[in-house]
């Protein structure tokens, strides 16, 4: 089965759990429900007891009306199948109506679990993992997980349902009773030789669906990119591929499960022909009469069908078992960011420190993921703004996401104000950090909840302060509702430089003691870059701040300025000390900030000659 399973790949998350531990974890999702699992439990004893009293009923009526036949007899018989059948109609109702809420709150406490783990994974997570396939464990597993909850219900009612059939079948007739009661164990046997492949073919059935999530979500998310490069067609083929070959798992699924309902019919029915003919050569010499043979007939079908049921069961709940497999180990995976202490320290100074610090992308210092950073040092004092300035691949980016905490160092130090990073309260230690990407994320809000994100109880009045604080701020007005426009999904219906001013503003207002840029104003346009520049005038002045630029403006404006290259600083200094050594900084000056002038010309400073002829 290689051939069908290739491209569905375990997250290396993933995890394998044994049934038991896997049903005792189920288990604890059950106990707030503890009261509405016995109401459910007593309507499947009751509903089991009326179902096995109509044929015990209807056999003992045979008997009475061949010996002796009433029309009284005939129509009280009627009445008590008839409320014998709407008992069993009213316990079955409650029992799937609190049964369905059970299920339902389950559930939602599962999926609440899920989506709580997902906050709380590293930046690193998300960038080693597909977001659609993640998006899959949250929804389609979580729901597929109530297979698991439905099922243990339906098989505490066949078990109920086969220990009460059973016992009747003893007190009608033992040796039948024996003749179908060692059927069942063949039949559990077979259904249970199932039970490894069903789980294999479970799991990889919800890896493919979990594939054609994450091929639809990265495609609805650059849909604009392949339309402007015309590439339609060539995502439908990757589409094509991926749904192709969830069909294929699909198909196998369903060939296995749909393989085994048949077997155990079959078990069954060839048992059934055994009982059927030894009973009726009973009947035949009198040892057990017409009603009791008829109750025994009854008696199969309410026996073999909770034996098959329960059969079926096992591999039908490798479904919900392997799709709690997977949201558990969601659940559990290990973070790669382990703080040592929970320090809730005050409003920071800002004061940074990288000592001897070594870094990669990978998770230890065993991993072949190349180094980013070796033997780091840095110094940036409190109130310092620092321009980190470098080529691409030169490690400016990581000293950033190192400060936020989105991922964790290999070795060496990284202290704030005197205390180790990772000793530090995160939530309390990021509430005091403003961080403004090259690409800013907003949410499907107004520009003013943009704004209030980090600072939900802000008022509105601060809220428009730190919007005006930006330039001007005449670039609320250019809004159609001012603040209060509806930015779109992911900001779209803002330009690029104004979802830049919401993301600045978003900061601003969070006042934080340490400020940092990642190349905010690199893809904006020149008059937007005035307005911005305006506002960092006023976010830089008393806070820490570190500005990767690649902008002319903001590098001059920095205290100081480091040049990476290959993760190490090979020069620091001002922009005049940097361009009087005139080697990399120089270098870097000329090719990326020299045009950016105001007195720059392309024809090497002097007015270019004009064409008279």
């Amino acid at each position: 089965m290689g051939f069908l399973m290739g491209g569905l790949d375990a997250e290396d998350y993933d995890r394998s759990y044994g049934d038991g531990e896997l049903i005792r974890r189920i288990s604890v999702y059950f106990r707030p429900h503890l009261g509405t699992v016995l109401l459910v439990v007593a309507m499947v004893t009751l509903g089991s007891l009326a179902a096995t009293a109509t044929p015990l009923l209807i056999a003992r009526g045979i008997d009475s009306i061949v010996s002796e036949p009433t029309m009284q007899q005939m129509l009280g018989l009627a009445a008590l199948v008839t409320l014998l059948g709407i008992l069993i109609w009213i316990f079955n109702f409650v029992r799937q109506k609190y049964a369905a809420r059970a299920v339902g709150d389950v559930v939602l406490a599962l999926r609440e679990d899920a989506f709580r783990a997902v906050l709380r994974r590293d930046r690193s997570f998300f960038d080693e993992h597909a977001t659609g396939r993640i998006v899959s464990r949250v929804t389609s597993d979580t729901q597929d997980f109530a297979t698991v909850v439905t099922l243990s219900i339906e098989l505490f009612s066949q078990i109920a349902l086969v220990l009460v059939v059973s016992a009747l079948m003893f007190a009608i007739n033992w040796q039948l009773a024996l003749i179908t009661v060692a059927v069942g164990p063949l039949v559990v046997g077979v259904a249970l030789g199932f039970r490894y492949l069903a789980r294999r073919v479970m799991r990889q059935s919800q890896r493919a669906t979990a594939e054609v999530n994450a091929v639809v979500q990265e495609t609805v998310s650059g849909i604009a990119v392949a339309k402007n490069f015309r590439r339609e067609a060539a995502l439908y083929e990757d589409f094509q591929s991926t749904n192709a070959l969830a069909y294929r798992i699909q198909l196998q699924r369903v060939a296995v499960f749909g393989s085994i309902f048949p077997l155990l019919n079959t078990l069954a029915g060839l048992a059934t022909t055994g009982v059927v003919y030894a009973g009726g050569l009973l009947v035949f010499y009198q040892n057990v009469t017409l009603g009791e043979w008829y109750l025994f007939v009854q008696s199969l079908g309410l026996f073999f069908y909770p034996i098959t049921a329960i059969a079926s069961f096992w591999s039908q709940f490798q479904q919900g078992l392997a799709a709690s497999e997977r949201v558990f180990a969601l659940i559990d995976a290990e973070p790669v960011i382990t703080q040592a202490a929970n320090v809730a320290v005050g409003r920071l100074n800002g004061d940074i420190r990288f000592e001897g610090l070594t870094f990669s992308y990978g998770r230890s210092e065993r991993s072949s993921a190349p180094i980013v950073l070796r033997d780091f040092s840095l110094h940036i004092s409190a109130g310092q703004a620092l321009a980190v300035v470098g080529h691409t691949g030169a490690g400016k980016s990581s000293l950033i996401k190192l400060l936020l905490r989105f991922y964790e160092f290999q070795g060496g130090q990284l202290s704030v104000d005197g205390h180790d990073i990772r000793s530090l309260d995160l939530g309390v230690y990021r509430r005091q950090i403003g961080y403004v990407p090259q690409q800013p994320l907003l949410f499907s809000e107004t520009v003013a909840e943009n704004i209030r994100y980090g600072r939900p109880e802000a008022s509105d009045d601060e809220v428009l302060a730190a919007a005006r604080n930006l330039g001007d701020g005449s670039w609320i007005d250019d809004l159609p509702e001012g603040l209060e426009s509806d930015v779109g999904e992911r900001g779209a219906r803002l330009s690029l430089g104004q979802r830049q001013l919401v993301a600045l503003a978003r900061v601003m207002l969070q006042n934080p003691a340490i400020l940092l840029l990642d190349e905010a104003t690199a893809s904006i346009d020149p008059f937007t870059e005035a307005q911005v520049q305006a506002g960092l005038n006023v976010a830089l002045h008393g806070r820490t701040s570190i500005v990767i630029a690649h902008r002319l403006s903001t590098v001059v404006a920095a205290d100081r300025i480091i040049v990476m290259r290959q993760g190490q600083i090979v020069e620091q200094g001002s922009h005049d000390e940097l361009i009087a050594q005139g080697d990399h900084y120089a270098e870097l000056y000329s090719t990326y900030f020299r045009h950016q002038a105001l007195d720059y010309t392309p024809w090497g400073g002097e007015t270019a000659p004009i064409d008279t002829r």
